[in-house]
């Protein structure tokens, strides 16, 4: 049977449809927010691969492009791969859902969002990840929500929840941060250099509003939820445990204190690698496979607790950590710039065991990137790419189209830099930067905020301030906690909070936050805020050592820029018929045979006017500005120029003041005396004064060389 739920939710009203649609999967609700509508569905296996060491989730966001009114680009004109806005928003999604199992839960399931309409003043994404939530919850799947996400922005001092893009535009912070009613467990944010307190208060009064919407769920949870489903885990005795951690305890806790990180993992590998075959041996004779199986994985698992447990004490009671640190210590830094001659600019940061190579190419503003998608959004300028080919990690691995992870860096990266890119006016370039992961041990987006600072300055982007990032990291232990700064891998594997702040000296530029339990406190948001940005200041002395301030000019490799203005009524002249006209400059200023030639002059011509031209030699350019300046030039009345007599007729003779601007001195008009033959004056080839009369009642123009002698 349908029911229906309706909440007003800061003057915007989420209505909740159930019993109508979807109704074989284990859970399934229709959200509309304003007339943004997603299905949101989930469906759980019946049965579960205990042996998994992982939760197999699997979170979709479908973008439909029928939500707005679009038919997909390309020869299919069907909805192929994910865009990366979809990706995004499905890991946003993932992130503070995933904490919310039950630990022990194997049982595959999958959550499924299709944007079925699209409102863009009403969030899709956050609409999505409510509906991911009720579904789960009403369902008959293990799941300690609800959760629920908001976002948050500031426009003239005053905090805004859902902000539409048009508020979105003027304001400093793009905040989305997601939580239970008790705790916030994910974050994400862009920021324009705003300071760390005021980050907090937003992200504490985006905490207020998650209350109501979590509030709303379980009111719809108490009427239609499901009871929960019996689910098979294993199980493993206090005695076994205690088996295993008689021959493991000693020999981990001396491993997990090595500092070298390929080390570290060796010496702790060998224990487990040992342990695991001695039980191995025993019992593979008296065991069926299956049994032996069983037995593998609980050795496996107890092993993991003891490491587990033992890096806890190292950390939150001896205040030690892996590699010897301090709590708030950054590895060792280093910076290179220009390491590579021909790219446009490029830069390596090194932190610890974690090095990003990080190179910025300039193109032209028709070199954008093209969005396929549901968002407002057509169209990119600035880019950033991120790469993690596994022998950063000393490790072989799959190659090809990036994974979600990597998409979700290089978002985040790019968000940083965004907040101090120059404007299209200040700096009439696509800028697209990559990021080549060549080491990694922890941190490897922070890294790439830093190389790719570092590379945009010394590409001469007049970037506002330079950026840099530290990720920092929370171990808890009972009531106690220890927030690290710049957490290598295992401090991140084995701890409850990736915490990623990057910024200016002047205020944060971006956020992201996961963890691992079920929330984090206000305290400890505001404690690892204040340590972030003491590491900060820490980088961003380091790196102003190698570059302080952008260069002041692009590398010679670069394309130059010269921008100018014609008449825009002048452009079709400059195209001229069939692109005639533009092609021939291209050709010709360039010296070159076809306009695809990788040396040949671009010019982009706006419809306001503006035209803009791009080589990266300047020679080049002002002959191709010249050229297109004769062709829209207008003659002055009453101004005098140089011109050179290209024909003679019976009447006069034409003159040309410039290459496609021609114009007639009458004979009347060639001398002071009466001319009788206006061979007697001019020759075709003379070089003569004259002055500009105007156009007559016929379009002409009409010039005077007696007037201009006079």
């Amino acid at each position: 049977m349908k029911k229906v739920f309706e909440l007003d939710f800061r003057g915007r009203k989420i209505v909740v449809e159930n019993g109508e649609y979807a109704k074989q999967a284990n859970g399934a609700v229709l959200v509309r927010y304003g007339d943004t509508v997603i299905l949101s569905t989930v469906v759980v296996e019946k049965t579960a691969n205990v042996l998994s060491d992982f939760f197999p989730l699997m979170v979709i966001y479908q973008e439909k492009l029928y939500s707005v009114g679009k038919i997909p680009g390309g020869f299919i004109k069907r909805e192929g791969r994910p865009t990366d806005a979809a990706t995004l928003a499905a890991r946003m999604i993932d992130r503070p859902m995933r904490p919310m199992f039950p630990e022990n839960f194997k049982n595959a399931v999958q959550v499924v969002n299709t944007v079925l309409s699209v409102d863009t003043d009403n969030s899709p994404e956050l609409t999505a990840m409510f509906g991911s939530s009720l579904a789960t919850s009403i369902s008959e799947i293990p799941f300690d929500g609800p959760i629920a996400g908001v976002k948050v922005g500031r426009v003239n001092g005053e905090f805004i929840i859902n902000p539409t893009p048009a508020e979105l535009e003027v304001s400093d912070i793009d905040l989305t941060v997601a939580g239970t009613k008790d705790a916030i467990n994910m974050v994400e944010a862009g920021a324009k250099q705003v300071s760390e307190d005021d980050m907090l208060e937003a992200l504490m009064f985006g905490h207020e509003a998650i209350k109501e919407l979590c509030a709303f769920q379980e009111e719809i949870i108490k009427e239609i939820g499901k009871e929960k489903m019996e689910y098979e885990v294993l199980e493993i005795t206090d005695d076994f445990k205690a088996e295993i951690a008689a021959q493991a305890t000693d020999k981990l806790n001396e491993a997990l204190r090595i500092k070298d990180k390929l080390e570290k993992y060796a010496a702790i590998d060998k224990v487990k690698e040992d342990i695991v075959n001695k039980y191995t041996t025993e019992n593979e004779d008296k065991m069926k496979e299956k049994d032996l199986e069983v037995l593998i994985t609980k050795v496996k698992l107890v092993l993991e607790e003891i490491e587990y447990e033992i890096f806890r004490t190292i950390v939150v009671k001896e205040k030690t950590r892996a590699d010897g640190r301090a709590m708030t210590e950054i590895r060792p830094l280093s910076t290179e710039i220009d390491i590579l001659p021909r790219t446009h600019g490029s830069a390596v940061f090194t932190r610890g065991q974690t090095q990003a190579l990080v190179v910025t190419t300039l193109g032209a503003l028709n070199d954008m990137q093209i969005l396929d998608g549901i968002s407002l959004e057509a169209e990119k300028r600035f880019m950033l790419h991120y790469n993690f080919p596994a022998f950063s990690v000393g490790e072989t691995g799959r190659y090809g189209s990036p994974g979600r992870r990597e998409i979700g860096h290089g978002a985040l990266g790019e968000r940083a830099l965004l907040q101090v890119m120059p404007s299209e006016d200040e700096f009439p370039y696509t800028v697209r930067v990559v990021s080549e992961i060549l080491e990694s041990n922890g941190s490897s987006s922070q890294a790439t905020i830093c190389a790719g600072c570092m590379s945009l300055m010394a590409a001469g982007v007049p970037i506002k301030a330079p950026v840099a990032g530290i990720a920092m990291g929370l171990i808890t232990y009972g009531d106690e906690y220890t927030i690290l700064t710049d957490i290598q891998g295992m401090e991140d594997h084995l701890g409850d909070m990736d915490f990623k702040v990057a910024g200016t000296r002047e205020g944060i530029c971006a956020l992201q936050m996961d963890i691992k339990i079920k929330g984090i406190t206000k305290q400890i948001l505001k404690e690892a805020l204040a340590q972030a940005k003491v590491a900060r200041m820490e980088i961003l002395d380091v790196m102003e050592k190698q570059i302080a301030t952008p260069r002041a000019e692009v590398s010679k490799y670069a394309p130059k820029t010269e921008i100018f203005t014609i008449n825009p009524l002048k452009i079709k002249e400059v195209i001229g018929k069939g692109g005639e006209t533009i092609t021939k400059i291209i050709l010709e200023a360039s010296n070159v045979t076809a306009v695809t030639d990788i040396n040949a002059v671009k010019v982009e011509l706006e419809d306001d006017g503006r035209v803009i031209i791009y080589h990266s030699d300047r020679d080049i350019i002002n002959k191709t500005k010249e050229m297109i300046l004769d062709i829209v030039r207008e003659p002055e009345v009453d101004k005098i120029y140089n011109g050179k007599v290209v024909k003679i007729i019976d009447k006069g003779c034409f003159v040309e003041l410039w290459p496609g601007c021609e114009g007639m001195v009458h004979i009347s008009q060639l001398a002071v005396e009466r001319t009788e033959k206006v061979e007697d004056v001019v020759k075709v080839g003379d070089e003569i004064i004259v002055k500009c009369l105007g156009y007559d009642q016929h379009g002409r123009l009409n010039l005077s060389r007696k007037e201009a002698i006079k």
